[in-house]
């Protein structure tokens, strides 16, 4: 579990929207004394002072060798900020490797490796049985980390998100643009549903990391996207 004197981080996703996020804030975070990123692609530019910190150590590897690869790495608390899309994975099944696959054996490795606490980033509608196919992926995704038996499992559900994205979504840049007018007609029980930016899933994640353990029952959380954007939860 987290420890008064800070814990030690893994990350897998920091090249993605939210991990990139998360990334940047973890560096600057004091609670956060070492931070070990495991990326198959390099990382976007870090400013300056945070790319210099002392903190950071970057794997580069194939996440198929992920067991390899971590093999010296300790952590307290594994954060997964995988996800992609069909069309950027090209197939279901590769979609299915990255949503599903890779945060299975990250859960796996928390467990065999003594990690006190993984956060998951899934998705809002995570649905097993679901008919459409990626929610039903992502909570496939949320039961086979859950039946892990970790410690401490986050799964964190946000809605639309809101940031610049390396590759281009019609649908999603749509949404974003009318994002302002969607957060003002969605009242009430649609509040549920408002679009939610990068940066502030990145910072829920990041404190719920540093939550001590009597706070963590049951073992697992799920946090929906209402949670996020109010931040009260946690």
């Amino acid at each position: 579990m987290p420890r008064t004197e800070g814990y030690r981080a893994l990350l897998a996703g920091a090249t993605g929207l939210v991990g990139f996020q998360l990334l940047r804030q973890l560096l600057q975070d004091e609670r956060c004394r070492s931070l070990t990123v495991l990326a198959r692609r390099p990382l976007p530019l870090l400013p300056g002072d945070e790319a210099s910190s002392g903190k950071l150590r970057v794997i580069s590897a194939d996440f198929d060798h992920m067991e390899e690869a971590l093999a010296d790495v300790q952590a307290d608390v594994v954060f997964c900020a995988l996800g992609t899309t069909i069309r950027k994975a090209g197939s279901q099944e590769a979609f299915r490797q990255v949503d599903l696959g890779y945060p299975v054996a990250l859960g796996e490795w928390a467990k065999a490796h003594g990690a006190g606490k993984m956060i998951a980033i899934s998705a809002m509608g995570a649905n097993a049985r679901s008919a459409v196919f990626y929610n039903r992926v992502k909570g496939e995704m949320e039961a086979q980390l859950s039946a892990i038996g970790l410690r401490a499992l986050q799964i964190v559900r946000p809605s639309l998100l809101l940031g610049k994205r390396e590759e281009f979504r019609l649908g999603e840049r749509a949404a974003i643009m009318l994002s302002p007018l969607l957060r003002l007609l969605m009242q009430g029980s649609l509040r549920k549903y408002r679009p939610v930016r990068a940066e502030d899933v990145a910072a829920f994640m990041r404190e719920a990391a540093a939550l001590p353990p009597d706070r963590l029952a049951p073992v697992v959380q799920i946090y929906d996207n209402h949670a996020i954007t109010t931040s009260q939860s946690i």
